[in-house]
């Protein structure tokens, strides 16, 4: 009989048959740029999924990324490949801000995609505040200043602010949202404020200085008092343009109320 004692028919079938394979646990992919809890605009610039080793890789292992429900990337596997990470490059066309879900597929020769549990992550392409004019520049045009709750705190300090502190307002700025955390800076010292909650997005934030803090600082007739945004995916804002006041805390210095 022909085809080693199968028939014709017989031997068509088989070629036909699909390869059966048990199927391969795979693990979420993994963003070795991510920062926080997704995504920000500098990641985003040049964004590489890692795809790491899974059990019986081999040579021609077809490796098929996704980006929300879309096809973004591939690569076939070669004798170089077993055992090591993959990487692909997510284009920044497909980027968009909100939450995301990436995954990938694996399909050997003759076999079904097998689908890869998902990475959920945030992507936020916004910097609070707004993009910066200049990428060297040190400052955010698109931030206030403070002021202070006591306008007539732009004179200077008096005796009573350095014994109770200090009120300091921070104005809504563009791209504010929840989780966005806040540093304010008196000079050379910075205190960190509690992230901003739903109920704080887009309005003032009034921030209580302590005397503590205030009189830790050097004196300076043109203390310098500024702040800036790290939002919950990485994006940092830069500082705000500075509000300088006169602070001493000489009692001889110190203009009475």
């Amino acid at each position: 009989m022909p085809y080693s004692g199968f028939t014709f028919n017989e031997y068509s079938k088989m070629i036909q048959t699909p390869v059966s394979y048990t199927p391969v646990t795979l693990l979420a992919p993994c963003l070795p740029q991510s920062n926080k809890q997704g995504i920000g605009a500098l990641a985003a610039s040049r964004l590489l999924v890692h795809i790491n080793p899974y059990p019986e890789m081999e040579c021609g292992d077809l490796i098929e990324l996704f980006w929300g429900d879309c096809y973004v990337a591939s690569t076939l596997l070669t004798a170089s490949d077993i055992g090591h990470t993959s990487v692909l490059h997510v284009p920044e066309s497909f980027l968009r801000s909100g939450k995301v879900k990436t995954y990938y597929t694996v399909t050997k020769i003759g076999g079904e995609p097998m689908k890869s549990p998902c990475h959920k992550l945030w992507v936020k392409l916004e910097t609070p505040g707004g993009h910066l004019v200049s990428p060297d520049g040190e400052e955010n045009q698109g931030l206030a200043p403070v002021r202070f709750a006591d306008a007539s705190l732009c004179q200077g300090l008096t005796s009573k602010q350095f014994k109770k502190g200090v009120d300091i307002i921070i104005e809504p700025y563009l791209n504010m949202e929840v989780h966005d955390e806040i540093t304010l800076r008196w000079g050379d010292l910075r205190m960190d404020l509690p992230a901003l909650t739903e109920r704080e997005v887009g309005q003032a934030i009034t921030v209580h200085m302590p005397a503590t803090l205030i009189s830790e600082a050097e004196d300076d007739l043109h203390q310098e008092i500024t702040y800036c945004v790290i939002d919950r995916v990485g994006n940092n804002s830069r500082w705000a343009p500075a509000r300088s006041v006169k602070a001493f805390t000489g009692d001889s210095n110190i203009p009475d109320d």
